[in-house]
């Protein structure tokens, strides 16, 4: 019997238990009083109205946010409480993008307003951390703060300064945000690389940057394994000819000696005398000062090095922290991430709103589903955040979390990464738990923020982003740049917002950076993604527009197609590119990737090819359909669509994919030796 969804008693929609199938656009869930009351931005909204601003709904206040930027801004800065040695001269001088500045004169610190909490929670923990190779610890508040000072004063007794760069490559552990946040305390610019990561891909990165130390770890253990780095460490730091210091961190063995020469030991920086909290002075910075560099994933070409600055991501992710996910003390926040994914970044940032993170370096489904969910219990986490792929491998696996661990606690799952169906709310609802905020958020590393995602007073439907925001102007574009409603368009931005790069790394005259998000509308941010909006504010995001397939003249996003394939028993993933022919024709074949046990036979494509044509339409039947190995993905769980598509073309592979960025480099082979033409 198939079993929809139906209001319960307690204020929320739910499931029955069972498998419940359910549309795009059914209602899921209704948040219950209590839950509304509690919710950091309905205190925002009483505040406003305090002040004469009475919106009387979250789109109401989205759309005031959207249209006075400057005001909204203003409003984050007083409402947060931002220190600052000087006050601002305007929140934003013009409304240009590229090159809007933001809270001009100010001088600010993000690492500061990090532990702004640290003297009244002191006892509380701040981070949960466990790995693979690591048992379960915690780190308090106030141990965070000391350890913070202790290195941050040995960096600058080392001679570190203001706008030096500082990189890292180390795992998902609490020596990596004591680091970050030392690094930033002083002024200097972080960035980070994961030690999965091959030595090419992390010297792409590094060497653009100049840096002039490098935090190094050992290794990191995956699936069970151990997988040293040193050989790899000493190949980026002799060719990084700008590095002065290395700091060494035996993560994974503690008897291994270390294979660089002169590098100091993490032990013994953190072995320097204390510094007193009133002792200690965070380096405030200017307004369009540095804060770290993100990197994109390097699929093709160099990859980007993406600037954000101290003031910029500060007012944003005290925004996204409380606004956005709710966070607030008593908070515990989980996102599965490694260091070199920009979550890592708004991770740590949870503890702007006072909340505590919890950090796991290893794979999440080893040994078994249940680790992350038995993770969630010890932790008390209030806000677990995983990719939809991880909550489809799950669904394969018929693990149920909610039988499995204590899930009291959890009020909120955050999806991120890739976009989230129906089937991916409904299976969370009918396995987790029934009262239950699912929070699909999509962004970017360029803005290390979500420009749609969710609010705790707003209901859920099925498959459904709640809706832009707060302070970003988000539409959908047709290709004539008018506004559309109801069918799917371009994502643009038509206002700045304060986490837009301050630029790209080494951008002569910002090329690079008009290139990829102004080339089409000047003044206008292209995202790169297909969205579409409902009447309600709600939104669906398609895919990506730079990895469009056109068929016909009409453009399809790939996630639809994914959706459908992907619900057919025996497929296991999947993969789509559309290849442009010399007549002006296209190519679109369809790679999938097939489960133990099944064979891909005439009779299974012809059943994709009715369940594409019955529930997308004629122009999503591929051409082909042909079995893979593996289907590619980066290291931050992309499907890796434009990199196949150009070597499908001739691209030398070198230049369209780069195989240190991937999960698992070996998936290319298939596509490199396929011959279609």
């Amino acid at each position: 019997m198939v079993q929809k969804f139906s209001k319960t008693s307690g204020g929320t929609a739910g499931p029955s238990l069972g498998d419940p199938v359910v549309a795009d656009g059914d209602l899921l869930w209704v948040p219950g009083p209590e839950r509304v009351v509690s919710a950091p931005i309905t205190r925002y909204l009483q505040w406003l109205r305090l002040r004469g601003r009475p919106f009387t709904d979250y789109h109401e206040l989205w759309r005031w946010s959207a249209d006075r930027v400057e005001d909204f801004w203003a409003s984050i800065w007083e409402y947060f409480g931002v220190l600052s040695d000087t006050p601002y001269e305007s929140v934003l001088e013009r409304r240009v993008m590229p090159g809007a500045r933001w809270f001009t004169g100010a001088r600010v610190n993000y690492a500061e307003h990090v532990l702004r909490h640290e003297a009244e929670l002191a006892e509380e923990t701040a981070l949960h951390y466990i790995s693979e190779g690591r048992s379960y610890g915690k780190l308090s508040w106030g141990e965070l703060g000391r350890q913070v000072r202790i290195l941050a004063t040995r960096l600058r007794a080392m001679g570190l300064a203001p706008g030096d760069r500082v990189v890292s490559y180390m795992p998902n552990a609490p020596e990596t945000a004591v680091a970050m946040l030392a690094t930033t305390a002083i002024g200097a610019i972080w960035s980070s690389a994961a030690p999965e990561f091959g030595a090419g891909a992390v010297l792409e990165r590094f060497r653009q940057i100049g840096p002039r130390l490098i935090f190094v770890a050992d290794g990191y253990v995956y699936h069970g394994k151990t997988f040293l780095r040193g050989v790899e460490a000493a190949r980026i730091v002799g060719d990084l000819p700008t590095l002065e210091h290395v700091v060494w961190l035996p993560f994974v063995d503690a008897g291994a000696g270390c294979p660089i020469a002169g590098a100091l030991s993490w032990h013994n920086m953190l072995a320097g005398p204390e510094v007193p909290r009133a002792a200690f002075r965070y380096e405030r910075v200017a307004h369009d000062h540095p804060l770290w560099v993100l990197f994109s994933s390097g699929t093709t070409g160099l990859p980007k090095a993406i600037v954000h600055s101290h003031v910029g991501i500060l007012v944003e992710l005290l925004k996204l922290t409380q606004l956005q996910l709710g966070l607030q003390r008593g908070s515990v926040m989980f996102f599965h991430s490694t260091t070199g994914w920009v979550m890592w970044n708004i991770l740590l940032s949870a503890l702007l709103a006072g909340a505590a993170a919890v950090l796991y370096d290893g794979d999440p489904m080893y040994p078994g589903p249940e680790l992350l969910w038995q993770l969630a219990e010890r932790t008390g986490t209030t806000s677990f955040g995983v990719s939809p792929t991880y909550v489809k491998i799950l669904q394969d696996s018929g693990f149920i979390p909610g039988e499995c661990c204590d899930l009291v606690q959890l009020d909120s799952i955050v999806l991120s990464g890739s976009p989230a169906t129906s089937e991916t709310y409904a299976w969370l609802y009918a396995r987790v738990k029934r009262d239950l905020w699912v929070n699909s958020i999509s962004g970017g590393t360029e803005l290390c923020s979500a420009l749609v995602g969710g609010a705790p007073i707003l209901p859920v439907h099925a498959g459904e982003i709640q809706g832009r925001a707060l302070g970003m102007d988000v539409h959908a574009w047709d290709e004539a740049g008018c506004d559309l409603r109801g069918d799917v368009g371009e994502l643009v931005v038509r206002k700045p917002s304060p986490s837009m790069p301050l630029r790209f790394w080494n951008d002569a005259d910002d090329r690079r950076y008009l290139e990829t998000y102004f080339d089409v509308w000047p003044g206008v941010w292209r995202h790169g993604d297909f969205i579409r909006f409902n009447e309600n504010g709600g939104c669906h995001i398609h895919g990506r527009s730079d990895s469009t397939l056109n068929r016909y003249g009409v453009r399809i996003g790939t996630a639809e197609i994914y959706r459908a394939v992907e619900k057919i028993e025996e497929v296991a993933d999947s993969l789509i590119v559309c290849c442009e022919l010399s007549d002006g024709g296209f190519f679109m074949p369809l790679f999938v990737q097939i489960r133990d046990g099944a064979v891909l036979d005439q009779a299974l494509c012809t059943r994709i090819q009715d369940k594409l044509r019955r529930e997308c339409s004629p122009r999503h039947v591929p051409d082909r359909i042909i079995q893979v190995p593996d289907i590619p993905y980066t290291l931050s769980g992309k499907k890796m669509e434009v990199p196949v598509r150009r070597i499908l073309m001739g691209w030398p592979v070198d230049k369209a994919a780069s195989r240190e960025a991937m999960k698992r480099p070996d998936a290319l082979e298939f596509f490199i030796t396929f011959k279609w033409r």
